[in-house]
């Protein structure tokens, strides 16, 4: 089948997709909806956002059912419309998604969903040229195209010998759902971020917990104020810049402290151990020879960005990540990759939709004469 023209196509409709999509809206590009596809609706100045998910909310309508908006970390606007007053006890995941929805709805962005999408491909050897984007619904051909796909759909398990062996339930922060399910268990924590603070916290309150991490701590005492926000930006995205995998935050700054360490501190459960050498029928084998029994293991280990589709673009470094800089692909400008590196945050994601939009709308408005030329023959 011939592939639908469009100018932009955007992929994920997160808060970086959402944002991008809103700033070319702003800037004059029509979005092209599901029954336009292949109508002439899609034509010069137009962009289509695709979406893997069923309803609107990105990974919020995902997130674990105890995570209240009073507790939730990070929330932050979408361009043009303020997050709705909620009572503080209500979950995230049904305000945000909600709010999502509404945006959509209020900016026409018409989104296509669900769309799985398979690949990402140049469509000839021309650098200027065309990308082509496979669907299972169908093939888009655009002049850029903004990856906003987050992380969501491809969480990290860490292999470990004698994982298989385990008799106890095992599931990733990707999975989990609320503290009740571990009542009266004894539950080992895997991991050092935020999530795995936050829910060594919720989790202590009903059950045993045993928390381990592969490294040691570093705690920063500064608290995560703008300096230290401002510092992990800048170590991300100098990852990014050299094609390394992004990293977590905490990897840059060290933890900060936060409600849920300050709370676990309090109640005496925020004791870090050691990582296991080998996990076993009953539990997981520490360093110096003992057995901690389990009934559950919690992997708290992070995400991993969801970019297999770009694979066929050839864009990975031999570490394992691409070269960005400023949300755009060094080794290939026609794509941006947003939410990615230090646009994970939410307002990072915000302002990077506004920024490709930007970089797309200077490619894209028409030069003048060469000036240089002009000043050469005068």
């Amino acid at each position: 089948m011939e592939a639908a023209r469009v100018d932009v196509v955007v992929i994920g409709a997160g808060q970086a997709g959402l944002s991008a999509a809103y700033h070319l809206r702003r800037r004059g590009f029509v979005p092209v909806g599901p029954d336009e596809a292949r109508s002439s609706a899609a034509s010069a100045r137009s962009f289509v956002v695709l979406d893997a998910e069923r309803s609107p909310g990105g990974a919020w309508q995902h997130r674990w059912e105890s995570l209240r908006m009073e507790t939730v970390n990070g929330i932050h606007e979408l361009p043009g419309l303020t997050v709705p007053p909620a009572d503080p006890r209500a979950p995230a995941r049904t305000v945000l998604p909600a709010y999502f929805d509404d945006y959509e709805r209020r900016f026409d962005l018409r989104v296509h969903r669900p769309v799985d999408v398979h690949r990402v491909e140049r469509e000839d050897a021309d650098p200027h040229g065309r990308l082509r984007v496979e669907t299972d619904i169908g093939a888009w051909s655009a002049r850029w195209v903004v990856n906003a796909t987050g992380t969501w759909r491809r969480p990290f398990w860490p292999h470990y010998p004698g994982a298989e062996t385990f008799t106890g339930r095992q599931l990733h922060v990707h999975d989990y759902v609320s503290a009740d399910e571990f009542s009266g268990q004894r539950v080992v924590i895997v991991g050092a971020g935020i999530s795995a603070i936050q829910l060594l916290d919720e989790i202590s309150r009903v059950a045993d917990t045993f928390w381990v991490t592969r490294d040691e701590l570093r705690w920063d005492a500064g608290g995560f104020d703008t300096a230290a926000r401002i510092a992990a930006i800048a170590g991300v995205e100098e990852r990014v810049r050299q094609g390394l995998p992004p990293g977590s935050v905490i990897s840059v700054t060290g933890l900060h402290w936060n409600r849920w360490a300050e709370a676990a501190q309090q109640r005496g459960v925020l004791v870090r151990h050691p990582l296991f050498e080998r996990i076993e029928p009953s539990g997981v084998r520490m360093p110096d020879g003992r057995l901690e029994r389990a009934d559950a293991i919690l992997w708290a280990t992070g995400f991993r960005a969801d970019i297999p589709h770009l694979a066929p673009l050839g864009l990975r470094t031999a570490a394992g990540g691409i070269r960005v800089a400023n949300g755009r692909a060094i080794d290939e400008p026609r794509l941006f990759l947003i939410g990615y590196g230090p646009s994970q945050s939410t307002v990072g994601a915000n302002r990077a939709g506004r920024d490709a939009v930007r970089a797309i709308m200077a490619d894209a408005t028409p030069q003048p004469a060469d000036a240089r030329e002009e000043a050469v023959g005068a």
